[in-house]
């Protein structure tokens, strides 16, 4: 978790600094709109999503990703019906490709619960969810994700920490 919090920490970081160094830039130097250089204002940077490699590589992530946590000791037991019921797991992987789809910018709608909803009584400690995020990291390693779509990925999960952890 810490060097989850510390992405995000570092992530907020470079986009305070990006953002004010923008203004400044923008107010200060010709040929420049808005902190971009003209010729860059009608490049558009692709979606997280088409960085990730859409729909396919999601899926194929999050097959690793969940047979990776389901081979975990420090979590799997959260997982272990889930991973028990062909139907429930396969709902559970769609939900998850959705989830990221759609955080990524993707065309994808996540349709399951509210995460608050989905780990209520759970008892996830901030231990457990550490474990997950560094099991997702690693996975994304393994399919040499770059650290820049990865520290945005997590960004956009992040966040969903407060509604999953229910003991410090």
């Amino acid at each position: 978790m810490r060097k989850f919090l510390s992405a995000v920490g570092v992530v907020a970081f470079l986009l305070a600094v990006v953002m004010g160094g923008q203004s400044a830039f923008a107010t200060t130097t010709p040929g420049v709109t808005n902190g971009q250089p003209m010729a860059m204002k009608t490049a558009k940077k692709k979606s997280l999503y088409d960085r990730l490699g859409g729909k396919k590589a999601i899926v194929a992530v999050v097959d690793s990703f969940v047979a990776r946590v389901a081979g975990d000791k420090k979590i799997n037991g959260f997982f272990a019906k889930t991973a028990a019921d062909p139907k429930r797991l396969a709902k559970f992987k769609g939900n998850l490709v959705d989830l990221i789809c759609m955080g990524s910018g993707g065309p994808c709608k996540y349709k399951g619960k509210s995460m608050k909803a989905a780990h209520a009584g759970m008892g996830v400690t901030t231990a457990d969810f550490n474990a997950l995020v560094g099991d997702l990291v690693a996975t994304l390693n393994q399919f040499k994700v770059p650290a820049e779509e990865q520290k945005e990925l997590l960004a956009v999960l992040g966040p969903m920490q407060k509604d999953i952890v229910e003991k410090p």
